[in-house]
């Protein structure tokens, strides 16, 4: 939370608000975590408690690496989000709400933020809207300038507010997180002009590479024990004719 006064009480409340807590009216009902901000009531709601609030402006909160986000297309309807660093998760560019706690601080010669000293990608100054507003509150002594007028902002379209969390996993800034096997065979298709890919190839050349090791183990395997046995057969019936009834000449 920001904490400053001097702030629009919908925004002074959506950096201190907890979202994605079990709504107390609907305790008993699926899918009841708090993840929209209503700006009118200056108040977070469930899916479950939209009805009185449609004419409302409203914005879904989603989670992502366990903290709150916001869809850009949506916050800068209200406020300026330029030098935020964005994050492209599900083909929707987000921004965090606030700064998140950090292990250990950066002490790298990189690009960090202006308020938290989080590592950031150029041209970035700020890692949460959170930080900017201190910011800009600091240094211009209000953020007036960066607000817009928003008279309508519904939900987006094909959302009915349930909770949308994302994949816990580590994104770059400003890139879709691809799986290993679909970079391996895109970059396949493309080099090859739709042939297998790189996770392919090497799968096909290890398993020939194994069938080839095996011929060459079990081929002289059969080779040399049926010349083995037939060489002692020999033997045997070699020693079996020197231990036979000599014959003698007959007596003249």
């Amino acid at each position: 939370m920001v904490g400053i006064s001097s702030l629009p009480h919908w925004l002074e409340t959506l950096l201190g608000e907890k979202f994605f807590n079990p709504c107390l009216i609907h305790e008993s009902a699926k899918k009841n975590e708090k993840n929209i901000f209503c700006l009118d009531c200056c108040t977070s709601i469930c899916p479950h408690c939209l009805s009185p609030h449609r004419s409302h402006r409203l914005l879904q909160v989603r989670r992502y690496v366990y903290h709150d986000v916001i869809r850009v297309d949506d916050i800068e309807k209200l406020i300026n989000c330029d030098y935020v660093q964005s994050y492209t998760t599900n083909s929707a560019k987000v921004v965090f709400l606030n700064q998140r706690p950090q292990s250990r601080p950066f002490r790298g010669s990189g690009n960090v933020c202006t308020i938290c000293d989080r590592s950031l990608q150029d041209p970035y100054l700020f890692c949460s809207l959170a930080c900017k507003v201190r910011q800009l509150v600091r240094t211009e002594g209000g953020i007036s300038k960066y607000l817009y007028e928003c008279e309508y902002l519904p939900l987006p379209e094909g959302t009915k507010g349930e909770s949308c969390d994302l994949d816990d996993g580590q994104m770059t800034p400003d890139s879709v997180l691809e799986s290993p096997v679909s970079l391996l065979t895109s970059s396949g298709s493309s080099a090859s002009g739709g042939g297998v890919g790189c996770k392919t190839l090497a799968c096909t050349a290890t398993t020939e590479f194994v069938k080839k090791k095996r011929s060459s183990i079990s081929g002289p395997r059969t080779t040399p024990y049926r010349a083995t046995c037939s060489r002692v057969s020999e033997i045997t019936m070699s020693l079996n004719r020197r231990k036979s009834i000599p014959h003698r000449s007959p007596l003249y």
